[in-house]
């Protein structure tokens, strides 16, 4: 990662993805290990290591805030993998439309859709 501030768990606000990759992200003169959700609140550190381990709560913090989200972009790392049923059924109560990728292409379309001033939200694993 590049120099910068260390981010420790939550920055409010709505930040353009500067990079990914090393196993996190840079945004808002910040670097953080590890994977991340962009919220319409802010960007919050999200435990996800394994998109194979992903469990409904773990989407617990972007269904609360599912009002004021247009599409959840998830970036499950290097590979696509798809979610399971119970994890789109509960997305898809809570109102949320979902687009799953990879995560450098989640962190990309982000970027483009937060550049629209759409209201975008993602779940981002990070990679290697």
């Amino acid at each position: 990662m590049a120099e910068g501030r260390r981010y420790d768990g939550f920055v409010p606000g709505r930040f353009k993805l500067d990079a990914y990759g090393n196993g996190g992200f840079r945004f808002a003169e910040m670097s953080h290990r590890g994977s991340i959700l962009t919220l319409p609140s802010g960007i919050k550190a999200w435990e996800v290591t394994d998109p194979d381990e992903l469990t409904v709560g773990h989407f617990a913090p972007v269904i609360a805030e599912a009002a004021d989200i247009e599409l959840l972009l998830i970036g499950t790392g290097l590979d696509m993998v798809p979610l399971s049923p119970t994890i789109r059924q509960a997305l898809s109560e809570a109102g949320l439309k979902i687009d799953v990728m990879q995560t450098g292409a989640a962190a990309r379309t982000y970027n483009v859709l937060l550049a629209e001033d759409r209201h975008v939200a993602a779940a981002l694993i990070a990679v290697g």
